[in-house]
């Protein structure tokens, strides 16, 4: 009995260091694959975001000018009222409702800023829905085009592309 316990402990083998080397990096690779991913998918996630709010916001004003006999709105606070019951014109996810000139001559060229707000009316910041009353969004998303007045562009910044631009308009 003796001599056969000792030939099966001699038979059985452990893991070479090698082994448990290798096994370590490879965990460790898919560690590092998810963690430089994992920004980039929150960094889409909040630009989904940005886009939703520009579409609540659109649909607000269009709410407020069907009651307000198509009066566009004259402060944030009238469509935060509208979205979330906010009178600040702060939405839920803190982004700020800017109202923009809407006296342009012409047509608008937008510049995204990816750092703080920034009071130029042709400038969208990072957590900032505008809206350009008497404007449509043009052929790229930075052009605004001259429309109606019962027309709304409303523009938010992206953070992927280096701060490009979304436009929905009426």
């Amino acid at each position: 009995m003796n001599k056969q316990y000792k030939q099966a402990i001699e038979s059985k083998q452990g893991f070479t260091i090698i082994e448990v080397v290798l096994v370590l990096a490879i965990a460790a690779l898919i560690f590092l694959m998810v963690f430089i991913a994992l920004p980039a998918l929150q960094r889409g996630q909040r630009d989904t975001a940005r886009k939703n709010e520009a579409s609540t916001v659109l649909a607000a004003v269009n709410t407020y000018q069907g009651a307000n006999r198509g009066a566009n709105p004259t402060a944030p606070a009238d469509i935060g009222k509208i979205i979330n019951g906010n009178t600040t014109g702060v939405l839920d996810s803190g982004a700020n409702i800017q109202i923009r000139a809407s006296s342009f001559g012409s047509n608008v060229t937008l510049t995204p800023s990816t750092t703080a707000a920034v009071a130029a009316d042709n400038t969208v910041a990072l957590d900032e829905v505008l809206m350009y009353f008497g404007y449509k969004c043009g052929a790229t998303s930075t052009q605004l085009v001259k429309g109606t007045s019962r027309q709304v562009a409303v523009a938010v910044v992206q953070e992927a592309g280096n701060g490009m631009v979304s436009c929905v308009h009426t």
